[in-house]
């Protein structure tokens, strides 16, 4: 990884709603803790065990870090495309010009072809989706036919890129 970089984009999930989502549970929970943990009184009708909301604020609590602390960082370079999926691949994982069939930036629909965002399998054969946000990404098919859909916040510089380095093709 070691050449010039042609194009470099870093996204993280940045949406409000699911913020407000995860802030909301995550302080319920902590409130049942307080409640019931520190001051000794029941939380809720039902209350499960002590060690039980323990361990559930714990897991909503890591959620919440794994989702904020996530990042898709895609570059261009002569030599191909890498992408990483942070915290979920450690390194860049390089995917050669010479494997890919097909490359171009189109718009596509998060949620009816891949399910949402993140890392996606894709429903009816549409591949694998690494995304954080939007609906516009770089699609990409190899010579075994396999796809994936990297999601970018940047088509017209991404599409400018390829173009002046010969890469796009449709």
């Amino acid at each position: 990884m070691n050449q010039e970089i042609l194009f470099s984009e870093r996204q993280k999930f940045k949406q409000w709603w699911l913020l407000a989502i995860l802030l909301s549970i995550n302080a319920l929970f902590m409130f049942g803790v307080c409640k019931q943990v520190i001051l000794g009184q029941q939380f809720g009708d039902k209350p499960m065990s002590d060690a039980g909301l323990l361990t559930i604020t714990g897991l909503f609590l890591l959620v919440t870090i794994l989702i904020f602390t996530s990042r898709l960082d895609t570059v261009i370079k002569s030599d191909g495309i890498y992408v990483r999926f942070f915290p979920f691949h450690l390194t860049f994982k390089h995917y050669k010009w010479n494997s890919l069939t097909t490359v171009f930036v189109r718009q596509y629909s998060p949620i009816g072809e891949y399910g949402g965002w993140g890392l996606r399998l894709g429903l009816f054969g549409k591949g694998t989706a690494f995304n954080v946000s939007g609906n516009k990404g770089l699609q990409l098919e190899f010579n075994d036919h396999k796809k994936l859909l990297i999601g970018t916040n940047k088509p017209a510089e991404l599409t400018e890129t390829l173009n002046k380095i010969g890469q796009l093709k449709q």
